[in-house]
């Protein structure tokens, strides 16, 4: 019984308190707002590595071209010895840079004087190329056709960008002629070296060109791709691609296009690419190296060509050149770059390092010109 009493009292405050809750706290109302849904959406653009190459693919893919060598036909026959007809021969790639016709691509991909050379568009296209003109100093030539060659057909050129802010890591797009056989090839990559020092070459010419201060990235680049472009994620050319490493995997070099921009800008205002020339051939000595051997860092020369700057100016096999105009010549700042920011005719100060003294020169820069 005294149970039943504890328990009636219980329920008799439990009552009150609620009642004295409901009078003094207003009630509590859960609701969703009232958003019409189908108003409220919109497109969202989901941005991933996929769509980024996509996207640029269709950007600058029509930009790029095949460069084919007209090969010569044996007893006027139109048949080659296997008995089918003779074609052109695919050797490389190129990017349309100017509305008239002028088409970048790498020196050695039209190394010989002598041949006759094609461009193929990425609609199959094809134009006659009526002039080459070749850097001296870079890996780089200039070809020109006719545009109205193929009915007055619009060509697009590529949009260039700025490859003087480029980072290691940086997502980048190569596309080119695979193995001279694969028109329009894309492969992806990022950047992964810069200012890297390479001899330039496919087996399609046999030979090489040393080149300083290129981008490496692990962008597939064959045979073939040599000449076509490097873009940024974009969708701007930041390189050239022009060599791949025989001894390893995933190991491409493109130039730089602030490279070719100086080249074409030259071209522009000259008709034809003169560029400063000192007139020697070096291997720079890094900062570890030169530790090792008690040096100073710089550009060792090999070789000082006969009646050149250089070897007017008194500068001989053996020497290290550590300073040219006032500036430390070093693997940030190559010897090459430095050069090429001068013009023909301006007289510099070169520091060279020789029998424990360092002693300074006066050169007057030459003109290396071919066209």
């Amino acid at each position: 019984m005294r149970k039943l009493i504890v328990l009636l009292v219980i329920l008799i405050l439990l009552l009150g308190f609620a009642s004295a809750i409901q009078q003094y706290v207003p009630a509590l109302h859960f609701s969703l707002p009232n958003v019409n849904l189908s108003q409220q959406t919109e497109k969202v653009k989901i941005v991933t590595e996929e769509s980024i190459t996509i996207d640029i693919v269709k950007k600058a893919g029509s930009s790029v071209v095949t460069i084919a060598e007209e090969l010569p036909q044996s007893n006027n026959s139109p048949f080659d010895s296997s008995g089918f007809p003779s074609q052109p021969e695919n050797i490389g790639s190129g990017f349309i840079i100017s509305t008239d016709g002028m088409i970048v691509t790498n020196k050695h991909v039209v190394s010989d004087t002598e041949g006759k050379y094609n461009i193929i568009t990425s609609n199959d296209k094809k134009y006659t190329v009526q002039k080459i003109y070749r850097d001296p100093l870079n890996d780089v030539a200039i070809l020109q056709i006719n545009p109205g060659e193929n009915g007055g057909q619009k060509l697009t050129p590529v949009v260039m960008g700025d490859s003087s802010k480029l980072q290691v890591g940086q997502y980048v797009i190569a596309i080119g002629t695979a193995l001279g056989e694969f028109r329009n090839t894309v492969t992806t990559g990022v950047i992964s070296g810069l200012a890297r020092g390479i001899t330039a070459g496919t087996p399609f010419d046999g030979g090489g060109e040393k080149l300083d201060n290129v981008i490496q990235t692990n962008a597939a680049i064959n045979p073939g791709n040599s000449g076509g472009p490097l873009l940024n994620s974009g969708g701007q050319v930041i390189g050239v691609n022009t060599a791949v490493s025989e001894s390893g995997q995933n190991i491409g070099f493109a130039i730089p296009i602030n490279t070719i921009k100086d080249s074409f800008n030259n071209f522009n205002q000259t008709g034809k690419f003169e560029r400063p020339y000192l007139g020697v051939g070096y291997k720079m000595i890094s900062k570890d190296l030169a530790i090792l051997n008690n040096l100073p860092e710089g550009a060792y020369v090999q070789q000082v060509v006969s009646g050149s700057p250089a070897d007017n100016a008194g500068i001989v096999q053996g020497d290290i050149i550590v300073k040219f105009d006032g500036q430390r010549v070093n693997s940030s700042t190559q010897l090459s770059s430095l050069i090429t920011k001068k013009k023909v005719g301006d007289t510099v100060t070169i520091t060279v390092y020789r029998d424990d003294k360092t002693l300074d020169f006066k050169a007057t820069l030459g003109s290396a010109t071919q066209q």
